[in-house]
């Protein structure tokens, strides 16, 4: 086969894939994934697959869990702002404390990243920021795809998905047959917005014409857009700790659906959770949010986290030790519920007096 000189000759970087570029990506996220290795998992990047040792973890009779998820339309206040820095750790977070809830300490992370045309500046702080994330949780990230894909991403725009591996004793895993009446809720605070309900948070931003740049409405010492993005908080390490000493029963990740869709995820059907509105304060984003954009306290409830990223479910007995160890590792613990008998055709979770609490 020949090329014809006279005709215009077509190449991959034409159609808007740079391969030279993506092999420059390679070599400059390989020292940040190198800074991730753990116990069990020594692959360098760039092979087509990698393994991890459970053995070598210091783990005897396993069980896997795994998890994946992506970052949302908060990838949009990210690529508007053109900070790409920390929404690689809100990856990391939405997988990692998928996966903590259930007892597992993660192991290992892998990356998928969709782009229109590769940036590499912009993609090696967003891998930059994975790897931070995987730190921060204790797994190595040990592989990941970067796809150019022009014509299905505007130039500019991409896509993160995270898939992370796990692993439990089979004698300590968390589930819902554990949970009794009377068993107290503490609520872990969150960071800001985590990487939920961005998709309502764009629309008051846009209908209001507000400006990213400018100070936020409800702090002033941070702009709109950094109170906005501030990256979803890793619970694994403080989480993993407490369960280990015995102190946990269960935990509810508090992503999209809010209090009201998370926390029956781990209940059993006999059982509902009281929560009590005023046992923690509702942070300023959250207020700002409700008054701007008129939004009643039960769809925030069940949009945002409002202040709350995690819920621990402990006995009653437990319930001191646990959070002082809690805030030992620096978590910052509310006690703001208890699981009582759910009545024939209760909801399960109930929240009395959000209303008057939330909008007073």
């Amino acid at each position: 086969m020949k090329t014809d000189s006279s005709k215009k000759s077509y190449s991959y970087k034409d159609a808007g894939v740079d391969i030279v570029a993506g092999n420059s990506l390679v070599e400059a996220i390989k020292p940040p994934a190198a800074s991730t290795r753990r116990s069990g998992a020594d692959a360098d990047l760039g092979g087509f697959g990698a393994i991890f040792d459970p053995r070598a973890a210091g783990f005897k009779d396993p069980l896997l869990v795994s998890a994946t998820d992506g970052v949302g339309t908060k990838l949009k206040v990210a690529i508007d702002m053109n900070r790409h820095g920390t929404v690689g750790i809100d990856l990391v977070a939405m997988c990692v404390n998928d996966l903590v809830v259930q007892g597992a300490e993660p192991l290992f992370f892998l990356d998928y990243f969709a782009t229109g045309g590769l940036d590499v500046a912009a993609a090696r702080d967003i891998i930059k920021g994975i790897a931070e994330g995987c730190r921060e949780a204790g797994c190595a990230l040990i592989g990941g795809e970067t796809a150019e894909m022009p014509g299905m991403y505007a130039r500019g725009d991409y896509d993160l998905a995270g898939f992370t591996v796990g692993a439990v004793e089979r004698d300590q895993l968390l589930k819902a047959d554990n949970l009794k009446e009377g068993d107290v809720l503490l609520g872990l605070a969150s960071s800001g917005l985590h990487s939920n309900g961005f998709s309502l948070v764009r629309r008051i931003v846009a209908d209001f014409k507000l400006d990213y740049d400018t100070p936020a409405p409800f702090d002033s010492q941070k702009t709109l857009g950094d109170a906005l993005i501030a990256p979803t908080r890793i619970y694994v390490k403080s989480c993993l700790e407490t369960i280990r000493a015995g102190y946990i029963t269960a935990l509810s990740h508090i992503t999209g659906g809010g209090l009201f869709e998370n926390i029956p995820r781990i209940l059993p059907p006999t059982l509902t959770a009281e929560i009590d509105a005023a046992s923690w304060s509702l942070p300023p984003l959250f207020k700002w949010l409700a008054d701007t954009g008129n939004i009643a306290p039960r769809e925030l409830a069940t949009t945002f986290n409002c202040g709350l990223g995690m819920v621990v479910v402990v006995d009653p007995k437990n319930a001191a030790a646990a959070k002082a160890m809690l805030e030992a590792a620096g978590e910052t613990v509310f006690t703001v519920g208890r699981l009582i008998r759910r009545a024939e055709g209760a909801p399960q979770v109930i929240i009395p007096e959000l209303e008057l609490t939330w909008q007073s």
